[in-house]
């Protein structure tokens, strides 16, 4: 996850954890490193158990009992499977920063192109559940029935298609990616020819930041401005659950710009000082290293918090928990309580020539919009 390159003349021009030159004075950064052997283990050890309890949650409840009924609920599955594959990569990540990488290039290579692949996918896939959230309400059809064969295939080509995508894009850590050697201590690092280093690098740096960060954003903004106002529209709906479902949409908006938008800040920076050379100190070196450690951290909470975004905030699958867990208990000889499965955010968007006989059936997945 580190970055290194060399220019012809050797010089070290990227900013990253590897002692380098500025103006033949040498930039000593055994403080950035001493502060990731710390930090970054503890806040991957804390990502890792509590993202994979919600993920692992997520993808058991969806593959075993929860019909997938919209491309919201393929896409969820998707997003949980991507974010459990991305924190597998932690522990790796962790002993890295501790011992460094010893191994080997070959797992260097695929842990840096699974970290890579799972973190783009997993923004792609939150784009695409709010587009099909807008395209739900444009035709006035939330949960439309969408289980023939030949639309759950549709919607396997739309996950896989944002897999390809992001894989992709990917291609160039499994590509550049090696075990280099600084100061004798090993890093799993992507290492780029010295004639591309430069480009490469910064336009890399660029185009994570539209991918992963501002064009989902940008599209989340627009879809969930559109299913804002057909929810302040929505006839037949009290008005507490319509505030209900429009505080879920600004807290999916929210959530992915407070851990997103710190990280690509920085991620922006590090662009900027690869072309311009804008970074000149020493300390101000240091201090962008450590910067980049606490918001990727914080970018990778995110995958810890889909889960409860996505999938618990829904009815249909808090529900299959809820009953999950009272049969576990009636097994185990005790008596719970009957689930009480209402709808949280769940409300109803009924076309004026439906009837409440239509609407109200449990089969029709035309009659309830869920975030």
């Amino acid at each position: 996850m580190e970055d290194f390159y060399t220019t012809e003349e050797g010089d070290m021009y990227v900013n990253d954890t590897y002692d380098y030159d500025y103006e033949h004075s040498l930039c000593e950064k055994d403080s950035v490193r001493s502060f990731g052997s710390v930090f970054l283990p503890i806040i991957y050890a804390l990502a890792l158990v509590v993202g994979l309890a919600g993920n692992a949650l997520v993808v058991a409840v969806y593959t075993s009992r929860l019909r997938l009924r919209t491309l919201t609920d393929m896409c969820i599955l998707n997003l949980a499977i991507s974010d459990v594959l991305l924190l597998f990569t932690l522990p790796f990540w962790a002993a890295d920063a501790v011992h460094g990488w010893r191994l080997g290039v070959a797992a260097c290579k695929i842990n840096s192109f699974l970290y890579s692949t799972n973190f783009s996918c997993g923004m792609l896939l939150l784009a695409c559940i709010s587009v099909d959230r807008y395209w739900a309400v444009a035709q006035n059809s939330a949960g439309r029935t969408g289980t023939s064969s030949r639309v759950r295939r549709q919607w396997l080509i739309v996950c896989g298609a944002l897999w390809a995508l992001a894989s992709f894009f990917a291609l160039p850590e499994l590509i550049f990616s090696t075990v280099k050697e600084n100061h004798h201590r090993t890093s799993c690092t992507a290492s780029y020819p010295p004639s591309m280093a430069r480009p490469a690098k910064a336009a890399l740096e660029l185009l994570e930041v539209i991918l992963r960060f501002l064009l989902p954003f940008l599209v989340m903004v627009f879809c969930y401005s559109c299913v804002g106002r057909a929810l302040t529209k929505a006839a037949g709906v009290r008005r507490e659950r319509k505030w209900r479902a429009l505080r879920v949409l600004l807290a999916v908006v929210a959530v992915f710009l407070l851990t997103q938008l710190p990280y690509n800040i920085v991620k922006l920076c590090r662009a900027m000082d690869i072309i311009y050379h804008l970074v000149t100190d020493c300390e101000v070196s240091k201090g962008l290293d450590r910067a980049q450690q606490v918001t990727e951290s914080l970018a990778l909470a995110h995958a810890c918090i889909n889960p409860v975004l996505y999938a618990f905030i829904g009815s249909s699958f808090r529900g299959h928990v809820l009953k999950a867990a009272k049969h576990l208990g009636q097994r185990l000889g005790r008596h719970s309580r009957q689930v009480n499965e209402e709808p949280a955010v769940e409300i109803a968007l009924r076309t004026p020539s439906q009837n409440p006989s239509e609407s109200g059936s449990e089969d029709q997945d035309t009659s309830t919009f869920t975030i």
